[in-house]
Order: C-alpha cells, then sequence, then structure tokens
C-alpha cells in the first residue's frame, strides 16, 4: 500500500471515529459507507439490511463465495482521547475500533472493485456488534442468506501487540457471554421501622456475595468462566429502605456445557433469595454471544502462510474471555477471527484507547493477499 493510500483511509477512519452510534442506529455510519462505496467502480452489488450494508464483488469465474465482515456500532463511553477528531456523538466513542475494522474494511472493497478475483468477494458491515447484537438477525436476514458464503474472516483490533503482530489460534478465540439482570422487590419503608419494610439493599447485597461463590465453588478448576455484576441500583435516599434493587452483570465462559451450568446455579441462589428474604425476583439473560470457534483447518493454513509469505510477526495466542457476535457466523460457516496489534496502553472499551493507523495498512495488505490467494485457488 502506498503511502497516499494509507493517508486516504486514515482519513476515513478519522471520519468514521467522529460519528460512533448505538447498535442498529448507525444511521449516519451506513450513509458515509454508501457514499464511499458510490465513489468505486460500478461492478459492485450492494444491499442494505436495517443498518448493515452487505457488499459483493462478483467473480470472474466463480466456484465459492468469500466474505469478509467489520462491525459499525459505538459504544456509550464519553471520549477522553487527545484526537483532534474526537467524537462529535457527545456520551458515545469509537473505543473498541469498529472504525478501524470499518476502514479495513473500505481498503479491501477498494482494491478488489479495481481488481476482481475468479470467485466472488463478499463484505459485511454488522450493526450491533456491542448490542444487543446484530450478527445473529443479519446472518436469518434474507439478502445474507441469498449472497451466503462458503467461508468467512474478520479481525479485531489488540490494544496489547505491537503494530505488524497477528495474533490468532485455532478453535475457541473468544467466550461465550451472556448478560444478566436480576430485579429484586420488597417493601419500602422509614429507616426507623425497618421491622415494617422488606429491605432489598440487604438482599442484594448478599445476593452478590453468593454469585461470586459460583465460579470458584460450582465451576471446575480446569475450566474458566467469569461472573462480574458491574452494577447496582438500589434505594432513593439515606433514611428510606430500599424496596426495589436491581443487578446488571455479565457471564464469561469457555463452553456452552459451563454457560448452562452457570444459568442454571443464578436460578438456584436467586430462589433462595426469595425465599430467605420473602420477595420477588425476576432474572432477563439480556443478550447472549456464542463462542468464536474458529476453524482448526483454515486458522492453521492462515498461520503457516502469515509465517512463510508475509513479513509480520504470528502469535499463537491463548483464548480470551472477551465476547463477539462474530461466532454466530462461525457456527454455520467455516473461518476465523485473528487480533490486529495497534499497540496502544489503553484497554478496548478505554476512553482514552488511541490505536496506531498505520495498522490500517498491515491489516489491509494481509486480507488482500490472502483473499487473492483463496480467491485465485
Amino acid at each position: 500500500m502506498s503511502r497516499s493510500q494509507l493517508e486516504t483511509l486514515i482519513q476515513v477512519r478519522r471520519e468514521l471515529h467522529q460519528i460512533p452510534e448505538p447498535g442498529f442506529q448507525e444511521w449516519k455510519t451506513q450513509q458515509f459507507l454508501l457514499d464511499y462505496l458510490r465513489t468505486l467502480p460500478n461492478r459492485l452489488q450492494i444491499k442494505t439490511w436495517k443498518t448493515g450494508i452487505l457488499v459483493k464483488i462478483p467473480g470472474t469465474q466463480p466456484q465459492k463465495c468469500i466474505a469478509y465482515r467489520a462491525d459499525m456500532d459505538g459504544l456509550p463511553i464519553t471520549e477522553q482521547t487527545t484526537y483532534p477528531f474526537r467524537s462529535r456523538h457527545e456520551g458515545y466513542m469509537h473505543a473498541c475500533g469498529h472504525d478501524i475494522h470499518m476502514t479495513i474494511a473500505l481498503g479491501l472493497i477498494s482494491h478488489f472493485a479495481h481488481q476482481p478475483l475468479r470467485d466472488d468477494l463478499l463484505f459485511l458491515f454488522q450493526p450491533a456488534e456491542e448490542g444487543p447484537g446484530g450478527a445473529q438477525p443479519m446472518l436469518n436476514s434474507e439478502p445474507f442468506k441469498e449472497w451466503k458464503p462458503d467461508m468467512i474472516f474478520a479481525l479485531h483490533i489488540a490494544p496489547e501487540y505491537p503494530v505488524g503482530t497477528i495474533a490468532t489460534k485455532p478453535g475457541i478465540l473468544f467466550a461465550n457471554t451472556s448478560e444478566c439482570f436480576i430485579d429484586l422487590t420488597g417493601t419500602s419503608g422509614h429507616a426507623a421501622r425497618p421491622h415494617l419494610a422488606n429491605d432489598m439493599a440487604i438482599a442484594a447485597s448478599q445476593l452478590v456475595m453468593q454469585l461470586q461463590t459460583i465460579v470458584s465453588r460450582n465451576v471446575d478448576p480446569i475450566d474458566s468462566a467469569i461472573i462480574t455484576i458491574g452494577k447496582m441500583s438500589v434505594g432513593t435516599k439515606q433514611n428510606i429502605i430500599a424496596g426495589e434493587a436491581r443487578l446488571e452483570g455479565t457471564i464469561r465462559t469457555l463452553s456452552i456445557d459451563t454457560m448452562h451450568r452457570v444459568k442454571t446455579r443464578i436460578e438456584q441462589l436467586v430462589q433462595g433469595i426469595e425465599q430467605g428474604f420473602a420477595c420477588q425476583a425476576s432474572i432477563d439473560w439480556g443478550a447472549n454471544y456464542c463462542q468464536v470457534d474458529n476453524d482448526e483447518a483454515l486458522t492453521r493454513a492462515f498461520m503457516d502462510w502469515v509465517e512463510a509469505e508475509t513479513p509480520y510477526n504470528l502469535i499463537t495466542c491463548r483464548e480470551a474471555m472477551t465476547g463477539e457476535d462474530f461466532g454466530y457466523f462461525l457456527r454455520e460457516i467455516p473461518g476465523f477471527m485473528f487480533w490486529l496489534g495497534v499497540d496502544t496502553p489503553y484497554g478496548l472499551h478505554h476512553p482514552k484507547i488511541e490505536p496506531q493507523e498505520e495498522a490500517i495498512s498491515v491489516a489491509v495488505d494481509v486480507m488482500t493477499r490472502y483473499l487473492t490467494k483463496l480467491g485465485q485457488a
């Protein structure tokens, strides 16, 4: 990639960075992408689905269809970067690299729009990865079914790796995840008359502590699981006994069976709180993402190719407890996801994260060459 091509993509990334939007509300993002795509040769076939976009580049003598996916949505985070091109949408930020993911996809489309392969290429701009989840409904949509690919690939930025690093592994890369919302209802009352009320602050506190026993006492120590209660809402004033409480959290596991086991145990503990505190309780599991399970053969072939045919550093990484709804695509279509090093001291979802933009060139180079290899084979 020439320096001028990289500078063009960097400018694209910076414009996308300024317009982060919630899941299924990425209307400005969609329009920006469509406007860019219309500047390319008219051989592109474009379909929209909700706020997402599907772009097909027909092959010259297609025998298969190869797909590449980029996610689109931002996060409800107030940006604290040093960028002069910070978010223009107050309270929202591209803090998970989706602006870079989309830019890389546009770089690939720009290349193959001028140099189509023998096989068909399909590029997916998928909304709502951060929630409520766009992969599964896009997978079930009519436009996707019409163009369903034979294999599919994606990447995710990795703050901890230097630019020029590709990290992945065969098998499980990202965990199964589930949201968890628990509501407790008792009886409010005056702080001076606790015997006439039913205090949900106490019930919620007990439940939070009980939930932390599940991983240590109900999950095989050789396995992995996480239960995090990130938010607890209870009470309105210091002298009013709280009649309601809400716990909001996340569950992460490396197997579907463990996810089922953890949820069953949570339900049992919540039932115990109902009995023990004579209150009412309900559980909402919110958005659920299945594991990112990289195809063994395709991933090993890609890793061997990166080591043998590129100047980039390949790392065989460990599985991560992060969640990604790309796993729904991989459950039906062989493919893989990999980490792309962007070298920043701040982690994903941090308000100060500033990925190194030179990583865009690395990703476009790697995937242009790899898709060409696959699409001409």
